[in-house]
């Protein structure tokens, strides 16, 4: 069976290294808030260029901090999309906050920018604090047209940046653009650790001091809150795992962008559309996600040959049973958000991924095209 993701490759493939710093970490004797967490957001942040990177428990809990550090709260409104893993939404929501949600590019899947000002202008009795850009399956959202419109009307910017670790536009990598950024480290992202973890970064000092309280009770002196705050803390193991992985996420995204030239060559001349990248764009290629207007049918023949694949997403966040009627869909509708949620597929992706094995996918693709036009 070819895996759409096999997080226990990659940790074969560091095996020993790993081992190694997890085995330091335990010898430590500390196992919160210890050396590892302080050197891996160290080395995050310089490898940004982010000034400031604050280790915690999950990359919901990044957002949800992130919110809430930028003084989000009950009767505020944030700007994000409905095609996103729900968590983008949810963390809107854990701050008190409502979502309010606009539709996709065609061509990124990332915010639509056009459609910003006309949302923003057509909220004139709700308190718009934020926007959320969400830089999907690894390709960074129009960042420049997104600052430009939020200094215009004095937004702040958080970027999600759970599926983006290492991508770049213009030459600088996501999660400095905005005034904050928020990244995921579960198994499967391109940084991912052995179990749950995440990141706020900022190069705001004042914003940095308080995500260091809001992740541990608001304390700034131990046992005595000054603000109300939470317990989520990336631990130290999972630091050591990704102190390692972070010396290796250029070369296996530049791994992972070979692979999606061979799925591009590949699938040429198939009725199945491959991902783009805007101009100026390194697209970190956490997903590579096609498109077919017989995606099912796809899916079907690709499973039944042993290829594994998954669907993100499925069903748009407004569209869904917990949210139906408590998000706001842009009054313009969200149509390029729920026509692709019904043509998207993505094929196998990991840097341990073999040049045979991506070959095998497009071949077996280009077989179910010809069979495809054969019952016409």
């Amino acid at each position: 069976m070819i895996l759409p993701a096999n997080p226990a490759a990659n940790y074969v493939a560091h095996r020993d290294e790993i081992d190694q710093a997890v085995r330091r970490a335990l010898d430590s004797g500390m196992y919160i808030l210890g050396q590892e967490v302080a050197k891996f957001e160290e080395e995050f942040a310089h490898y940004l260029g982010a000034q400031h990177a604050i280790g915690v428990g999950s990359g919901t809990d990044a957002l949800h901090i992130a919110l809430r550090a930028c003084g989000v709260g009950p009767g505020d409104t944030v700007l994000t999309v409905s095609h996103t893993a729900v968590a983008t939404v949810a963390t809107v929501e854990l701050a008190g906050a409502q979502a309010v949600l606009t539709d996709i590019e065609p061509a990124t899947a990332t915010i639509d920018t056009n459609r910003l000002e006309d949302v923003i202008k057509a909220q004139p009795t709700r308190r718009i604090k934020a926007i959320i850009p969400v830089h999907l399956y690894g390709h960074p959202a129009d960042m420049p047209a997104i600052m430009s419109i939020a200094e215009q009307y004095g937004l702040t910017v958080i970027e999600d940046c759970a599926q983006s670790h290492g991508a770049v536009l213009d030459d600088r990598k996501t999660g400095i653009w905005g005034h904050v950024a928020a990244f995921s480290f579960y198994p499967t992202k391109n940084l991912g650790a052995l179990g749950d973890g995440g990141a706020v970064v900022t190069s705001d000092r004042k914003l940095a001091d308080r995500i260091r309280g809001l992740r541990e009770y608001g304390w700034r002196e131990r046992y005595v809150s000054d603000f109300p705050g939470m317990n989520t803390r990336l631990d130290e193991l999972q630091a050591a795992i990704l102190r390692v992985k972070l010396k290796y996420l250029d070369k296996e995204n530049a791994r992972r962008r070979e692979l999606a030239r061979l799925y591009d060559a590949a699938l040429t001349g198939t009725p199945v559309m491959i991902p783009s990248s805007r101009t100026g764009a390194s697209h970190a290629y956490h997903q590579y996600v096609v498109r077919s207007d017989r995606r099912d049918d796809l899916r079907s023949f690709l499973k039944a040959n042993g290829v594994g694949t998954l669907i993100h997403y499925p069903v748009p966040v407004h569209l869904q049973p917990a949210y139906q009627g408590r998000v706001l869909p842009d009054g313009a509708g969200l149509p390029e958000t729920e026509t692709i949620c019904r043509r998207i597929l993505s094929l196998p992706m990991h840097p341990q991924l073999t040049d045979a094995e991506v070959k095998e996918v497009g071949n077996l693709i280009a077989r179910w095209s010809g069979q495809l036009a054969d019952r016409r």
